[in-house]
């Protein structure tokens, strides 16, 4: 009797990782897949809607220029750097994260480059994408700078240039 438990044992752990190796390849594909599509390009009506919402958080951020900077700000009323990212998409229809790095890393499938930047993609800087600004066109952004001042567009200058760590695409 021992002999056959033992036999029943040794083929159940035979089968056993032959079944487990099986099953982990069924679900990579489906993961795959999904990798794949949210990879793929985007529609002419996603860009023409994204657009629209980039208009529409560039000029809520405008309305918020002398607004003072507040750490943790989400205003209305007073801000900071992703508060005011946050402010304007958000009234353009698109929620987004609350941190830098949590904004970063949740569109980070529409990344685009320092020179491929257009009107209310979202500019980081520094090492750890520690600020933010809203790009406005023709090399300016407006941002919440830092305690004691006040939300204002600056002229993207080579000092930000050097700075600068990412910008991605928001409104998708």
């Amino acid at each position: 009797m021992l002999s056959a438990t033992a036999a029943l044992g040794a083929s159940l752990l035979a089968a056993g990782p032959v079944h487990a190796a099986t099953a982990p390849q069924a679900a990579a594909a489906p993961q795959q897949a999904t990798l794949v599509s949210a990879k793929a390009k985007v529609t002419s009506a996603q860009k023409s809607k994204q657009k629209k919402r980039a208009a529409k958080a560039v000029s809520y951020a405008y309305k918020q220029i002398g607004d003072p900077y507040r750490y943790g700000g989400t205003g209305p009323g007073s801000w900071d750097c992703s508060g005011l990212a946050g402010g304007a998409w958000r009234k353009a229809g698109v929620k987004l994260p609350r941190t830098t790095t949590q904004i970063y890393k949740k569109l980070k499938k529409h990344r685009v480059s320092w020179k491929g930047a257009v009107k209310g993609d979202l500019l980081f800087f520094y090492s750890g994408k520690s600020h933010m600004g809203i790009y406005v066109g023709n090399g300016y952004m407006i941002h919440a700078p830092s305690s004691g001042k006040k939300v204002k567009k600056i002229k993207l200058t080579k000092y930000y240039k050097r700075n600068f760590s990412g910008a991605v695409r928001p409104g998708y």
